[in-house]
């Protein structure tokens, strides 16, 4: 038989299998029943709201913690160092099969390339619309101001060509704060929730300054020319630039950002997950550090009936009193007053009646401060994708523990190298060589007909810090396994290890080995031994 059961919405009875069951979630994370989850009810919005509605908050604070929190800084100069270091240089790799030049044809261009290039790059009145850095160096500037603000946007500006300098292009970042949705189209204040509005003129919404078609499509960016909150007796002013070209087709401004929802127009900043925490580990860092200065002080508190209007106690020395000099012409300094005591080496003293010396003694425990700041460092470098060791640089462990966390981390430098390449470095590269083959300076064949022309001629890698190594002998032995058994390629292992080209490499040591014979010498060889380092920093 099946058992009923009395519906109260329409006062039936019905079978029990009628009735809703608990399923899946709903028993586990989706439970709105269990005690640890009845409170725990979040209601996500779309990213507008989710992210453009915070972001100005956000990136205020993320700023201020990288100025004023040790670990923040550290987190974010990590990235620095690794993803850019002292720049990432320009390696051109043409395409040769496509564009059908033979190896030497397609070498010689590629040198002549990455000399013009450096020829734009290296000077930073060449390159950079400020004139404060070169082509490093706004690399660095770009990848703080992406992790410190989400995002930032590099304005490709044209300007007069010099004498050293033959090209018009020019790089201005432009920081996250003053690209904003104009007021008259229907953005709020600097600070207000109000970030999205419509341009009247082609109905295309705007979501934080960034303006997108009817399919999605970013098609241009609102430049404001001053700071929110700015104060600035310059009058305001709202700058419309297309993303793209209509004619060239090339960028007229990029945006680096990362993304984490569909549909997202604008980037959080890298400490978002952990403002909170850096915050309070900043407070209770102070704290700590308060604490240690108290229980570094020796005060004593003198207890009397005495009248205030008299010497107080605990007067020592001559000096002046209620601004009347005081006339004790007593060796070493010291008062012969009764009404003043001192402390001494065996000093005896005897306390009238009525006072009394109490002495504070503040304990305030921080014995547990050294695991509790570690705990918390690994949370948040867990959460920004450093390991603890390389966020604190502190390599304590074994070999592999330590190497272990540096093969982690450098996933992260990696992957975070290849965005901020493809976001920056590349299209400006392109930007640039567009004008190059333009002005006549390299030559490029079919570069302005087809496509596939142009992208064979524009191929490049960028060459940047490499990975860190604890034991150079041993990562040495582990490469020449790799290679020996074709697992690696020697130009893979040359990039990996030092960044450089592999067969750049064969032909100046094919120029050192001819020097050393001509000089009476021979060639310089020192076999490896593979057992080498072997039981060394375990």
């Amino acid at each position: 038989m099946c058992d009923i059961y009395l519906d109260k919405k329409t006062g039936l009875f019905l079978p029990d299998t009628a009735r809703p069951q608990a399923k899946g979630y709903s028993e586990a994370g989706a439970s709105l029943t269990k005690r640890a989850l009845k409170a725990f009810t979040p209601r996500s919005g779309s990213p507008r709201e989710d992210i453009d509605w915070n972001n100005y908050t956000l990136r205020q604070r993320g700023r201020m913690l990288y100025m004023s929190s040790p670990v923040a800084t550290s987190a974010i100069n990590t990235n620095r160092t690794k993803v850019v270091g002292v720049g990432l240089t320009l390696k051109s790799t043409i395409d040769r099969d496509i564009l059908g030049l033979s190896p030497e044809t397609a070498k010689a261009w590629q040198r002549r390339t990455e000399a013009e290039f450096c020829l734009w790059s290296d000077r930073k009145a060449n390159c950079d619309a400020t004139g404060m850095n070169n082509f490093a160096g706004l690399q660095q500037l770009a990848l703080i101001a992406w992790l410190q603000s989400g995002d930032v946007f590099p304005l490709f500006q044209r300007m007069k060509e010099t004498p050293v300098n033959p090209y018009s292009l020019r790089v201005h970042l432009v920081e996250a704060d003053r690209v904003r949705t104009p007021a008259a189209y229907g953005g709020g204040t600097a600070v207000g929730h109000l970030t999205d509005g419509k341009n009247p003129d082609n109905g295309n919404r705007i979501f934080d300054g960034v303006e997108v078609d009817a399919n999605g499509m970013v098609v241009a960016y609102y430049v404001h020319n001053t700071y929110p909150w700015e104060t600035t007796t310059v009058p305001t002013e709202w700058k419309r630039v297309e993303a793209y070209g209509s004619r060239t087709g090339l960028p007229n401004i990029l945006h680096i950002m990362g993304s984490e929802r569909p549909d997202q127009y604008r980037g959080v900043t890298y400490l978002a997950p952990v403002i909170e925490q850096l915050l309070q580990l900043r407070r209770y860092t102070e704290s700590a550090l308060m604490a240690a200065l108290i229980q570094s002080f020796f005060t004593a508190w003198i207890i009397t009936k005495t009248d205030q209007s008299e010497i107080p106690l605990g007067e020592v020395g001559a000096g002046d009193i209620a601004g009347v000099p005081s006339a004790n012409p007593v060796e070493n300094n010291l008062s012969t007053s009764p009404s003043e005591y001192e402390m001494g080496a065996g000093t005896v003293a005897h306390l009238a009646e009525g006072e009394d010396i109490k002495f504070g003694a503040p304990n305030i425990p921080t014995t547990g401060f050294d695991a509790f700041i570690k705990t918390f460092c690994q949370l948040t470098g867990a959460a920004l994708g450093e390991p603890y060791e390389v966020l604190m640089k502190e390599f304590n462990a074994s070999y592999s523990a330590s190497r272990a966390a540096l093969l982690e981390a450098w996933e992260e430098f990696k992957m975070r190298r290849s965005w901020f390449v493809a976001d920056f470095c590349q299209p400006t590269y392109e930007v640039w060589l567009a004008e190059a083959v333009a002005r006549g300076r390299i030559r490029a064949p079919g570069f302005f007909e087809d496509p596939m022309i142009r992208a064979a001629w524009c191929g490049a890698r960028w060459i940047g810090p490499v990975q860190g190594q604890l034991d150079p002998l041993k990562e040495a032995n582990a490469a020449v396994i790799l290679t020996e058994h074709g697992f690696k390629t020697h130009e893979q292992v040359t990039l990996e290890m030092g960044g450089g080209d592999w067969e750049s490499n064969i032909e100046q040591l094919a120029i050192e080995n001819q020097r050393l014979a001509e000089a009476g010498g021979g060639r310089i060889t020192v076999p490896i031994d593979p057992k080498a380092g072997e039981g060394e920093n375990e």
